[in-house]
């Protein structure tokens, strides 16, 4: 299977800390890898470079590339916009803009030059029954985003990250300030949306790696542990890191 995304010899040192390591990977198409690992092992530092938002960070020092459908991501100042709509991500705590609910969704496709507004209605309706939440907002379209639920929020950043028609979806723990309900609905929707979209996504929650992934990758300390497909992840570890991990015993 020819992978969506392929790392090779990543390190990344902010300061003086090296928070990545040599990481190698290659993370498959049309399914949901899931990166695992204790706090402060770097997942959320590799999804920034994914999608170059560790660009954003002061005296971050990035060697080793990133490519996406073998082009370099890593090693270019040009198509950052580009890259970036190729690769939607999802953060812990939804971030919906300060607009209604309606222009949330169309935000992104005005800027990318939709201004028909029989489209825009049409595609807004699409992405938010996408994400199962069409039903709950059709009369409310011009309330502000900020009025729905937690839940209801990270759903509407999800159909607003859809709208732009990424490849990849990013989701840095996305379910950790839902409740139970809400987190189910993500995880239904993501294992949906594997038909059609690539998806990596960090998580602590080891079920619901289990519930989810088709790939693992752990992490300690800024270096991969192990990887690979879930089944045999889970069910016959490696390393003795991995199994501590899994069986809880991890220190």
């Amino acid at each position: 299977m020819e992978q969506k995304i392929s790392i090779k010899n990543l390190n990344v040192s902010i300061g003086k800390n090296h928070i990545l390591k040599n990481i190698s990977l290659e993370i498959p198409p049309n399914q949901i890898t899931v990166i695992l690992g204790p706090s402060g092992c770097g997942k959320t530092t590799l999804m920034k470079c994914l999608n170059r938002l560790i660009d954003l960070e002061e005296n971050a020092a990035i060697s080793g590339s990133i490519l996406l459908d073998h082009q370099d991501i890593l090693n270019t100042r040009s198509g950052l916009p580009e890259i970036r709509k190729k690769m939607g991500l999802l953060s812990q705590r939804p971030y919906p803009l300060p607009m209604n609910i309606f222009d949330n969704i169309a935000y992104g496709m005005r800027i990318n030059g939709t201004r028909n507004r029989n489209v825009l209605r049409e595609k807004v309706t699409h992405y938010l029954k996408q994400v199962n939440l069409w039903e709950e907002v059709k009369d409310r379209l011009k309330e502000p985003a900020s009025s729905l639920s937690i839940g209801q929020q990270q759903r509407l950043c999800l159909a607003r990250g859809l709208a732009v028609e990424p490849e990849i979806i990013l989701a840095d723990e996305p379910t950790s300030s839902l409740d139970p309900l809400s987190s189910a609905a993500i995880e239904k929707k993501f294992i949906q949306l594997k038909e059609d979209y690539t998806i990596v996504m960090v998580t602590h929650i080891l079920r619901q790696a289990k519930r989810m992934a088709d790939y693992v990758i752990f992490m300690y300390l800024g270096e991969v542990i192990e990887c690979g497909k879930a089944d045999q992840f889970f069910s016959d570890p490696q390393q003795e890191k991995t199994k501590e991990y899994i069986m809880g015993t991890f220190n």
